[in-house]
């Protein structure tokens, strides 16, 4: 009702209960990033599929509906792929989110899988028409254009909690973050312009899914399928499982 143009950042951040979705997720690099500085990994503490502290699961734990009906879900359902969608900048960014530098509010912190990563967001952003313009203005006081439009999410600002180090850590699924327009609340007239500037960007982004190996694991003797099977990668410290 204020009109785009009199909302700020902070307008419609938090959930009626106070609560910020996009910091609400369970904190897994820490747990991962201090069985790594003491060689635990893997062989005492996995590289993926890292557990939810216990912490997190208790009833008067600071966690959102919203938050736990999301996990639940992610748990249900194999994803391999995602994108969450967010409004104030034109620019996409990848795992991680928060720094390994604990202090720092600034830390480039890539993933084992940091070269598939910048292909992800690489594939939208070229195919998004507003970020791919020549004559696009930078947003805010960030010019993300000599980079492709693309940044590590802990380079640009630390996130702690965040669904897409939660969807790496947690769960098989390689998830992005897609800042969509400078405005955060377009006017309903200027929707249409947004869905242009997006849908060829949308559908090449899903059609990544059907990147890399694929195949069932067989046991050897039985030709029966093996469930959860673990992937490994030489080179590559984050396995999958099927």
């Amino acid at each position: 009702r204020q009109g785009s143009e009199l909302a700020g950042w902070a307008m419609g951040r938090w959930t009626y209960e106070g609560i910020d979705l996009n910091h609400n997720f369970a904190d897994l690099n820490t747990a991962l990033w201090d069985a790594e500085d003491n060689d635990l990994v893997p062989h005492e503490f996995p590289n993926h599929y890292i557990p939810i502290p216990e912490y997190y699961t208790f009833a008067n734990a600071t966690v959102a509906p919203e938050t736990r009906a999301v996990i639940a879900w992610m748990q249900r359902y194999p994803f391999v792929l995602s994108a969450n969608l967010h409004g104030g900048e034109l620019v996409v960014t990848y795992p991680f989110d928060m720094t390994r530098t604990y202090w720092k509010a600034q830390e480039l912190t890539p993933t084992p899988d940091d070269g598939v990563f910048r292909w992800l967001a690489t594939v939208y952003a070229t195919a998004n028409l507003a970020m791919a313009s020549g004559e696009r203005r930078r947003c805010h006081y960030d010019d993300f254009t000599p980079f492709g439009n693309i940044i590590n999410g802990a380079n640009w600002h630390t996130v702690a909690g965040s669904m897409n180090d939660f969807s790496y850590l947690h769960t098989n699924c390689f998830e992005i973050t897609v800042e969509l327009s400078c405005d955060k609340f377009p006017h309903a007239s200027e929707l249409p312009e947004e869905w242009e500037n997006n849908r060829e960007s949308l559908l090449l982004f899903m059609e990544q899914v059907h990147r890399g190996i694929k195949g069932v694991v067989r046991d050897g003797d039985t030709e029966l399928g093996i469930p959860n099977a673990i992937i490994s990668v030489d080179g590559i410290n984050h396995d999958v499982r099927t």
